[in-house]
């Protein structure tokens, strides 16, 4: 791994040691607001973080006890490693466990009853090429690989949450429904509030059809992630 930083989230709940600006992907506002979204639901004994980089959403779903374990898939063995120590500086022991692996064939030994997932979006090459690979892997990718993964390890009564930008959403729950994963929560998070939607988060189950509700919306300029609760 080249060069890293060290930051603090949650006001100082956490620390992560990640890739420094401009050398690898990096945790941002859509790993918070993702988190907040699956923080919602009822509390996951268990939770498998899909994609998990550094474990950024994996370790606020574990600092908000969101989730009591957490199971941290990465198939890049350097941002695996810093999840892997991430984990430990953040002193969450056993409750973390991080597995190097591609989710085209990953399968959970345990049950798993939430699965949080912040997926590459561009298809194929049709996103901006980096000269990182590891930022072009966290960017351009088949979202169905990780739709897949979810749908395999989800227990029958767990939930699968996703963030997705709008642009792509239909990608998103053609490949959720295909799957058998029925959207049944949705909030649009729009930069500020007279724009556009720019990302949805996206709350399935495996379940009958129908029942969707769509929430408040969030705005990124005014949003406030309520790290004590």
């Amino acid at each position: 791994m080249a060069a890293t930083t060290r930051d603090a989230i949650l006001g100082g709940k956490l620390h992560l040691v990640q890739p420094a600006p401009g050398t690898g992907y990096r945790m941002n506002q859509d790993a918070v607001l993702l988190a907040d979204f699956a923080h919602e639901g009822r509390t996951a004994e268990r939770a498998l973080d899909l994609g998990a980089g550094v474990g950024a959403i994996g370790l606020m779903l574990l600092a908000r006890k969101t989730a009591r374990n957490v199971i941290f898939v990465e198939i890049d063995a350097a941002l695996a490693t810093l999840a892997q120590g991430n984990v430990a500086a953040n002193q969450f022991g056993e409750q973390g466990r991080v597995a190097i692996g591609d989710v085209a064939t990953f399968e959970c030994s345990e049950v798993v009853d939430l699965v949080v997932c912040n997926p590459p979006f561009f298809p194929g090459k049709t996103g901006r090429i980096s000269p990182h690979e590891a930022l072009n892997q966290a960017r351009i990718g088949d979202v169905s690989a990780f739709i897949g993964c979810a749908r395999r390890n989800v227990a029958p009564k767990g939930r699968v949450c996703f963030i997705y930008p709008v642009l792509y959403l239909e990608t998103l729950v053609a490949g959720l429904c295909k799957a058998g994963l029925v959207p049944k929560r949705m909030r649009l998070v729009h930069p500020k509030r007279d724009a556009n939607a720019r990302v949805a988060l996206v709350e399935a189950v495996v379940g009958k059809p129908n029942g969707l509700q769509i929430q408040a919306p969030w705005f990124d300029d005014g949003y406030v992630f309520k790290a004590d609760e």
